[in-house]
């Protein structure tokens, strides 16, 4: 893995890809020191800590992820109405839910893969904050609207997250 700081912007390149992250509204200071991302603190109230740690989070999800990726994986459960998951382009449908005639859509973000074997939906890719976006896209598409969502419980639900594809 190597990593490379353009202004505030943060590079990271590995075996799955690449995947790069703006600092330039974190109030951190960051640089590559040989082959470490070294982070500093702005000033030294809990505030600043919090934020420290924010940071740290990002890089080493940035780091994992172009390491070994992450993977999300959902089921689709329906009581009477099977739903059918198709890829169009940059999109997820989500067709007869609950019967309805037009297909839900759910966006697909980033570089992020889909893919739909029979009742479960698998979402991979390199960023985290991408993959679980489109995950939480697909969860939200399936909302249950003007029911009683305590009985009515069709939908896409995220049942496992994992680090590697």
């Amino acid at each position: 893995m190597e990593a490379s700081l353009t202004g505030r912007m943060l590079h990271v390149k590995g075996k799955l890809g690449s995947a790069h992250k703006s600092f330039r509204k974190i109030p951190v200071g960051i640089r590559i020191d040989g082959s470490s991302v070294v982070l500093k603190a702005e000033g030294t109230r809990k505030r600043d800590l919090a934020i420290l740690n924010t940071a740290r989070s990002i890089v080493r999800n940035l780091c994992e992820g172009v390491g070994v990726g992450y993977t999300i994986k959902l089921k689709v459960v329906y009581a009477h109405f099977p739903i059918t998951i198709k890829q169009d382009g940059a999109m997820i449908l989500v067709e007869n839910f609950q019967g309805e005639r037009s297909a839900r859509k759910a966006k697909i973000v980033g570089g992020t893969k889909v893919v739909s074997k029979g009742e479960d939906v698998i979402v991979t890719g390199h960023v985290l904050t991408d993959v679980s976006q489109t995950a939480a896209n697909l969860e939200q598409g399936t909302k249950v609207k003007n029911k009683d969502h305590r009985v009515f419980l069709d939908g896409v639900y995220v049942y496992e997250k994992k680090k590697g594809e």
